[in-house]
């Protein structure tokens, strides 16, 4: 109903419809009413019937310290790919990596839990965690800390990769990121037995006399400087470390236990707590530990 008056008829009196009018014309209504619903409903029905579910989506957990290979296996078992598939693909995938890195993904596939469905590739994936990266690393915090080191980023995610391989805890990060940095402004090899196990494709805390004669770019007991890539993937709290380091004169450290990591500066003091590591390590070694 409205409050506005109806239009008067030809007499000034308002028509009146009989019952029988009044039925036909409510039952004119609901006809058309009905209509005009059942209409867009059999219309939308077949489309809706159609439309197939969105892709389930599932989660790739990348952790901290992986390397590149690592990662590309994972891929390829979320994917159900053959092995070796997302590793043909980081070759001639077009990553939109810094100039330096040649190429080379690893220290740029950054660790984090990433959404796959049935429509991922791996090329996408790989994208998704060197945009990742990219995001992450490219804050002004580290952006800052590069710049006031006279690193590159490149140089700055080298670091970062070593200290996520060596720092035994968290809080042991920003100690053995200067220790990097120590060596590297006196000219010193870095003396890392991480870069040692990228090279030899494993991961072992005993390093032989032998192993560090290992010919290879990735021996920093041999060479001097950086290695020629980044030895894993860091995340963020390496890449803090690695650009701002606490102040300190330390120059050597050993993890002689788990969460017994010893830093120093003198090359005596070390050679004690060396010796405190190896016969850690040699009682490990007869229990089976």
């Amino acid at each position: 109903m409205t409050n506005e008056p109806s239009p008067p008829g030809r007499s000034g009196r308002r028509p009146r419809l009989t019952r029988r009018g009044r039925l036909v014309l409510v039952a004119g209504a609901v006809a058309v009413t009905a209509a005009a619903v059942l209409v867009p409903l059999l219309t939308a029905e077949p489309e809706k019937r159609h439309s197939p579910p969105p892709p389930l989506q599932q989660k790739l957990v990348i952790p901290e310290g992986w390397r590149a290979t690592q990662v590309y296996a994972e891929v390829d078992k979320a994917l159900e790919a053959p092995p070796g598939t997302t590793g043909k693909t980081a070759a001639t995938a077009k990553l939109k990596l810094p100039a330096d890195a040649r190429g080379n993904p690893e220290g740029y596939l950054f660790p984090a839990t990433y959404p796959y469905d049935t429509t991922s590739t791996p090329a996408g994936l790989l994208s998704f965690m060197v945009n990742t990266s990219a995001q992450r690393f490219g804050s002004r915090r580290i952006a800052d800390g590069i710049a006031r080191n006279r690193l590159t980023l490149h140089q700055a995610v080298n670091i970062a990769s070593i200290v996520q391989a060596e720092a035994d805890t968290a809080e042991d990060m920003g100690k053995v990121a200067r220790v990097i940095h120590n060596r590297l402004a006196q000219g010193m090899p870095l003396q890392m037995d991480s870069t040692i196990n990228y090279a030899l494709g494993r991961s072992t805390v005993d390093t032989t006399t032998a192993d560090t004669r290992l010919r290879s770019p990735y021996n920093t007991y041999e060479n001097q400087g950086l290695p020629p890539s980044p030895i894993d993937n860091p995340g963020e709290e390496a890449m803090h470390a690695a650009v701002s380091p606490p102040p300190g004169d330390w120059l050597y450290f050993v993890t002689v236990e788990p969460g017994d990591t010893r830093f120093t500066s003198s090359y005596e003091e070390h050679q004690l707590h060396v010796a405190e590591f190896n016969a850690a390590r040699a009682k490990a070694r007869a229990t089976g530990d």
